[in-house]
């Protein structure tokens, strides 16, 4: 309907309506990587979502669909890709006077997606930079759709890649932190933390622990659905497999694979 209704205004309410068009695509795209993991569909949203913010010539905007779309390839492991549209976010965002919370979020996201490609330690220091511009702060505010980040995110972005940067310890510490700073404030993060949180005792080879905070992580997931946090829990059972016999992994599994989670699991 937005589409149908930009292509018959003109003027201020036709930028208006772009920006409005290109802000609900971006949520929409958000829901489909990372609630509902349809990596296609979600590029395709993003595509719509960035020609309608060019409708709205509105570079900020541009910057975080752009920044988003990176995920796609990042968490695929094509890392060229994901560069390349990390370049361009980056672009808009000087063209956007961008905030330093929206500055630090394209490091984090830039992070991720240099975690999951196989290098750690670059995302290490794009975090440390991102830390870095927090700090400093700037003279540019964060426009108000800008609502999905914050010093705890960056920090729960810290967590996941120091484990896989080879630091469980300092990685345990740092998601120790975000847990405590959300509280019942955010259902979704909570549950992917609590399964970073296990993956890390697997790491330090505790796998009773590892156990506790996955189920944890399911009893978050049955009150807020999040398929990123189904996919953290799913990737510590695979890791949990030489202990499979144990009691606690077995306990897990039957929280696991209960007739509801395994027909999910079968229909993706």
């Amino acid at each position: 309907m937005g589409t149908q209704l930009l292509g018959e205004t003109t003027g201020v309410p036709r930028r208006i309506l772009a920006t409005a068009l290109a802000e609900s695509l971006l949520l929409l795209g958000r829901i489909e990587f990372f609630d509902l993991r349809q990596a296609d569909e979600a590029d395709g949203t993003y595509v719509r979502a960035l020609q309608a913010a060019g409708e709205a010539d509105a570079p900020l905007l541009g910057a975080a669909i752009l920044a988003h779309a990176a995920f796609i390839p990042g968490w695929d492991g094509r890392r060229d890709d994901a560069a390349e549209r990390m370049r361009a976010a980056r672009t808009y965002a000087r063209r956007g006077q961008a905030s330093a919370e929206f500055q630090a979020w394209l490091d984090a996201v830039e992070a991720e997606c240099e975690t999951r490609c196989g290098h750690p330690r670059e995302a290490l220091r794009l975090i440390n930079h991102a830390e870095s511009v927090l700090r400093e702060g700037s003279q540019y505010a964060s426009p108000e759709w800008f609502n999905w980040f914050s010093p705890v995110s960056l920090a729960a972005f810290k967590g996941d890649t120091q484990l896989k940067a080879g630091q469980p310890a300092q990685a345990k510490a740092t998601l120790l932190s975000v847990l405590a700073d959300l509280g019942d404030s955010n259902s979704k993060q909570r549950s992917v933390i609590l399964g970073d949180l296990s993956a890390v005792e697997i790491a330090l080879d505790n796998p009773t622990a590892a156990c506790s905070y996955a189920e944890q992580a399911l009893d978050q997931l049955a009150i807020t659905w999040y398929a990123t946090g189904m996919d953290r829990v799913n990737q510590v059972r695979r890791s949990l497999q030489p202990w499979a016999d144990t009691e606690c992994v077995r306990r897990l599994d039957d929280r696991l694979y209960g007739w509801r989670t395994t027909l999910s699991a079968l229909q993706r």
